[in-house]
């Protein structure tokens, strides 16, 4: 459409990924307002707000900008998935019932992933300074760690972040230790702790504060 302006092209994108204003601006770390100052123009998305608003709505920040720059889908863009974000305290119900799990947004990454790949913001502090809280991991439950790798496992429920060391086996069960980056922090052990090993870590990314 020739006649699309920048507002139209945010509201667009938002609708077809069926994302509310208020979902987008979780996702763009900004205000609702600012997403509906954005679709009417009163305002205008410039330097990182473009670049997180570009990556929350699938597009290049081109195309946002003057409808030019590519437009990404699974079926458009080889290679490119769509990925749901959700909270780390929700990582247990998403893997007994992802329906019943409301994500917030959706995240585009470019790596062979496979399709059970899911991402979440991190709410713990174990693996600072590495990690921290509010940065986003993507985690591949399909790939299996090499000694070192950074992976997400469940105690009780509860979705850990810990660096995956291989300790030999038990009775023909591999074993593994589970490390924290912090020290105030516990070492945790497959064979005592009641770890169940779900992904490994893919990719990190951290959005800096506005």
């Amino acid at each position: 459409m020739k006649n699309e302006t920048l507002g139209d092209r945010i509201r667009l994108r938002r609708k077809s990924l069926q994302l509310t204003q208020k979902q987008l601006a979780q996702q763009v770390k900004v205000s609702h307002v600012a997403i509906s100052q954005w679709e009417k123009e009163e305002t205008l998305p410039r330097g990182e707000n473009l670049l997180r608003l570009a990556e929350a709505l699938g597009c290049a920040p081109a195309y946002l900008i003057d409808g030019d720059g590519p437009v990404f889908s699974e079926n458009s863009w080889g290679g490119l998935h769509q990925i749901p974000l959700i909270a780390q305290r929700d990582v247990a119900q998403w893997l007994d019932d992802a329906g019943a799990v409301r994500h917030q947004l959706l995240m585009h990454n470019d790596m062979a992933l496979s399709q059970q790949s899911f991402a979440f913001r991190v709410e713990e502090q174990a693996m600072s300074p590495a990690i921290l809280r509010e940065d986003v991991v993507i985690i591949d439950p399909c790939l299996s760690p090499q000694p070192g790798d950074c992976v997400l496992a469940l105690q009780q429920q509860t979705a850990l972040l810990r660096t995956w060391r291989q300790r030999g086996s038990e009775e023909g069960v591999a074993q593994f230790e589970l490390a924290p980056v912090n020290i105030n922090f516990p070492d945790l052990h497959s064979s005592r702790d009641g770890l169940k090993l779900i992904g490994t870590l893919v990719e990190l990314r951290r959005y800096r504060q506005p």
